[in-house]
């Protein structure tokens, strides 16, 4: 472990010397989120689900640490919805109660000085369930990161699935599956279940973006043969620690570095709740080595 912390600093090192990021400034966004059933086949069996913009899980929110963001959901499913903005610390202008069928709302968000990985869900667990999505906040433009600029940034959303129908009068109770960022991986024994993949080049630097959408469930994350290095948790900075295993608990965040210096090939993706069996899978997968040009 000791060579492998090594290795990954030097990875990171050979990142000092780039240029700071710098982003462009845009001080106010708005997004449109269309609360919807549709139809998903996970587990070999189909089920209709409140999706918003009818994606599981739900479109990322992108902006910079400081700005105003206007978020208008529009409930178009059968039943009431809220919305919860997991983290934020400031004012949020919007009504703490339901949206209605057929209804819309605006909310309006404004950022302090939250920087990094925080998400957003509907209140209420059944529909959290399905109706969840990713609030990045970047540096403001001017700012840099206090570690050296990854190459990309990858969010990656663990979830869970289950096989019954949700709703007010039939609440979740334990998952059925897992699922990293929709997909529920090759161990739950249906053939057409798709795997998440990420491609990556060697000696590259990737800031992952995990949250933890699973229902009351702490989730262990790792990817083989591979340590991060730890650089924010819940919407702020922290001070870097390095972990060959993450263990993330209920409606949390954290943000890591991952270098890929492992050989040419792929390496999985692990995801599993710490109070059960349950295994999801994914893959990273190298398309460039140490003789290629990288990124």
């Amino acid at each position: 472990m000791g060579s492998h912390k090594q290795g990954i600093i030097l990875c990171l090192s050979g990142l000092l010397f780039l240029n700071l990021l710098v982003f462009s400034r845009a001080d106010v966004h708005s997004y449109e989120l269309f609360l919807q059933e549709a139809e998903f086949t996970k587990l070999c069996s189909t089920k209709s689900i409140l999706t918003a913009n009818g994606s599981f899980p739900g479109p990322e929110i992108r902006v910079s640490r400081g700005d105003t963001v206007f978020v208008n959901v529009h409930n178009q499913g059968s039943q009431a919805v809220s919305m919860v903005w997991e983290g934020i610390k400031q004012s949020i202008t919007g009504s703490d109660g339901l949206i209605q069928p057929g209804k819309n709302f605006t909310y309006e968000i404004k950022l302090s000085d939250e920087i990094g990985t925080l998400w957003w869900h509907a209140k209420s667990a059944w529909a959290s369930a399905t109706v969840h999505g990713a609030f990045v906040i970047l540096p403001a433009a001017g700012e840099s990161y206090p570690f050296p600029p990854p190459d990309a940034d990858q969010t990656i959303v663990l979830g869970s699935w289950y096989k019954q129908e949700l709703s007010e009068a039939n609440a979740a109770g334990k998952a059925d599956a897992f699922t990293i960022n929709g997909h529920p991986g090759e161990t739950y024994g249906c053939s057409s279940d798709l795997t998440y993949e990420q491609q990556v080049d060697y000696q590259s630097v990737y800031h992952l973006r995990i949250v933890n959408a699973a229902l009351n469930e702490t989730m262990e994350f790792g990817v083989e043969y591979h340590m991060f290095t730890v650089v924010g948790q819940d919407g702020a900075y922290t001070t870097r620690s390095f972990a060959d295993s993450l263990t993330i608990a209920p409606a949390r965040t954290i943000d890591v570095l991952l270098c890929a210096d492992q050989n040419l090939g792929h390496y999985f993706i692990t995801a599993k709740p710490s109070s059960g069996n349950l295994l999801t899978t994914g893959i990273i997968r190298y398309t460039t080595t140490s003789t290629s040009t990288g990124v």
